[in-house]
């Protein structure tokens, strides 16, 4: 995607540009609390109250949502050795190494379960999990 401001190629999922840091099209906001969108760039979703936050990811290979944060866990703690939680995230190259590593000898395991539990593990794009209920 090329920036409007100075018209710098980006990498696929940029909100913002390499070299002007100027937003790139497309960005919208995301209400981690109800799982909206909303095309302006507003903080806080007038549904709910809860923040957002921006993204720009429409065309994406995984989807238009952010990952479920149960299935995340679940995975993670039942399979997480085997990384399929980063697959499932499209970590792909952290999962590879949690498959040949045992979770990165169980430790990586453990942090993971830990963020995902706090909320603070992302995908591969960097947006938050969604926890659907």
């Amino acid at each position: 995607m090329n920036c409007n401001n100075c018209g710098t190629p980006n990498p696929a999922g940029a909100m913002y540009c390499t070299k002007c840091g100027a937003p790139l099209p497309n960005t919208r906001s995301f209400c981690q609390r109800c799982n909206r969108y909303y095309t302006d760039n507003t903080q806080y979703c007038p549904q709910c109250g809860g923040q957002t936050v921006q993204d720009n990811f429409a065309n994406n290979a995984y989807g238009d949502q952010p990952k479920d944060w149960l299935t995340t866990l679940l995975l993670c703690i039942f399979i997480g050795g085997l990384g399929v939680h980063r697959f499932y995230c499209g970590k792909i190259g952290t999962g590879v190494l949690w498959l040949l590593t045992g979770g990165v000898f169980g430790i990586g395991w453990l942090v993971d379960v830990i963020m995902i539990a706090c909320g603070s593990f992302t995908d591969n794009y960097g947006r938050p999990l969604a926890n659907r209920q």
